[in-house]
C-alpha cells in the first residue's frame, strides 16, 4: 500500500525497460540484444566454475572481482590501463547508479542531452541530483559548445541512444578538456559497433582525471543475461565508486558472472566476428529501409533510428506488432515519429523489411 511509501518513492518516476514479451515466434527488435551467442570460451568458463556438483556456489564470490578487473585492463592494454582504474558491477546500469551517487552530488546541475538514455533522469530523481538538458541539434547530434556552462558534471551516451549518432573522439576530448573541474561520464554501451577503428574514450583516461568511461558486456559480448558492466577512469574516481559499492553490496557480481565475463573479454576474435556481422547487417537494413522511403540516421550502434515521412510511427509499430515483430517507439517530444530498431540476423532484418514494405503500401 502506498500509505507506507517514503516521500522519495512517491516522487520517483521509474525507468520503463524495453518490453520482454513471452510470445513464441516473435521477432524481437526492441531491446538492442545481440542476435548471436556469446563466446564459447565464456560458456566453458562458467561451466568450469560451476563444476560437476555446483559446490563452488556454496562460497561467496571474490568481492573485488580481481580477475575480471585484470581482464578489462588487459583488454585495453594498448592504453596502459591498470586494474586499479577499473570498477565492475551488475551491468552498466548499476555502475551508472553508483557513479551518479558517488560523483554527481554537487551544488550545481549536471548536464545531459535532451534525447538520451532515459535512465539518467531516473537516477537524478533517485539521488536528488539537479539536471539541465541540452538540446541535440536539428540533426540529432551533440554540440560540444552547447555544454559551455557551469555544471556539477556531464553525462553523454556515445554513440547516443536512441539516435545511434556517434560523437567523434576528438569532440569527446574537447568536451572533457573544457570541463576540468567536473566529472565527465561517457557511456559507451554501444561503442563496439562504431566501425573499423573503435573510437573508445578509454584512450583518454590517463590524460584526464575527470573522465569516467562506462561500458557493458550486454551488447557487443552477447551477455545481456549475465549483467556485467564496468567503468574505467582515474584511480580516485574508481575509489569513490568502490566506497559506494562496499556500502551497498560488497558482492555485486556472482562467481559465474566473473568467470564468464573474464573469458569473454579474452576472446577478441569472437567479438570481432560478431560485431562485424552486426555492422554488415546494419548497413544492409539501412539501405533496404531507405529504398522504402524511410529516413535513417547514421548509426554507430547495434540499432537504427528511423522515420517514414508519410507514415505515422505509432501506426507502423502497431502494424508490425500484428505481424509478430516488435520495435521500440518513444513517445517523447521531437522523436515521437521515430522508431528504434535493433539489428538482428539478416533473416530477421529481411522479415522486417518485407513487413514494412507491405505496411507502407496499404
Amino acid at each position: 500500500m502506498s500509505l507506507f511509501w517514503s516521500p522519495l518513492v512517491h516522487r520517483l518516476t521509474p525507468y520503463i525497460p524495453g518490453e520482454q514479451p513471452k510470445r513464441p515466434n516473435l521477432i524481437k527488435l526492441n531491446t538492442n540484444e545481440n542476435p548471436y551467442p556469446p563466446s564459447p570460451r565464456c560458456v566453458a568458463a562458467m561451466q568450469n566454475e560451476l563444476g560437476t556438483d555446483g559446490s563452488s556456489l556454496r562460497l561467496y564470490p571474490d568481492p573485488n572481482a580481481d580477475s575480471l578487473k585484470a581482464a578489462v585492463a588487459e583488454h585495453f592494454s594498448e592504453f596502459a590501463i591498470s586494474p586499479a582504474q577499473v570498477f565492475v558491477g551488475n551491468g552498466s546500469d548499476e555502475v551508472l547508479a553508483h557513479a551518479f551517487m558517488a560523483l554527481f552530488q554537487h551544488n550545481k546541475p549536471i548536464l545531459l542531452p535532451d534525447i538520451t538514455y532515459s535512465f539518467y533522469p531516473v537516477y537524478c530523481g533517485l539521488y536528488d541530483v539537479d539536471s539541465v538538458t541540452i538540446p541535440l541539434d536539428e540533426n540529432f547530434e551533440i554540440r560540444v559548445d552547447d555544454y559551455a556552462q557551469e555544471n556539477g558534471g556531464i553525462i553523454v551516451t556515445n554513440p547516443n541512444a536512441p539516435t545511434g549518432r556517434l560523437l567523434p573522439l576528438t569532440e569527446v576530448e574537447r568536451l572533457v578538456a573544457s570541463h576540468p573541474q567536473s566529472v565527465v561520464m561517457i557511456d559507451e554501451a554501444y561503442i563496439d559497433f562504431g566501425g573499423e577503428a573503435i573510437p573508445t574514450a578509454v584512450a583518454l583516461v590517463n590524460r584526464f582525471p575527470n573522465l569516467l568511461v562506462i561500458r557493458t558486456l550486454s551488447k557487443s559480448h552477447s551477455l545481456a543475461g549475465l549483467r556485467v558492466g564496468y567503468a574505467v577512469g582515474h584511480s580516485a574516481l574508481i575509489e569513490a565508486l568502490e566506497r559506494i559499492k562496499n556500502s551497498f553490496n560488497s558482492y555485486p557480481l556472482d562467481r559465474l558472472a566473473i568467470a564468464g565475463a573474464t573469458a569473454a573479454l579474452a576472446d577478441k576474435l569472437h567479438l570481432e566476428t560478431t560485431r562485424r556481422a552486426v555492422m554488415n547487417s546494419r548497413a544492409a537494413l539501412t539501405a533496404a529501409l531507405e529504398g522504402l522511403g524511410f529516413e535513417v540516421l547514421p548509426s554507430a550502434a547495434n540499432f537504427i533510428f528511423t522515420r517514414h515521412p508519410q507514415h505515422d510511427a505509432t501506426q507502423i509499430a502497431s502494424a508490425l506488432r500484428q505481424r509478430q515483430i516488435i520495435v521500440r517507439h518513444f513517445k517523447q517530444p521531437r522523436i515521437d515519429q521515430h522508431l528504434r530498431i535493433t539489428i538482428s540476423t539478416d533473416a530477421q532484418c529481411q522479415a522486417l523489411t518485407a513487413a514494412l514494405r507491405e505496411i507502407i503500401r496499404h
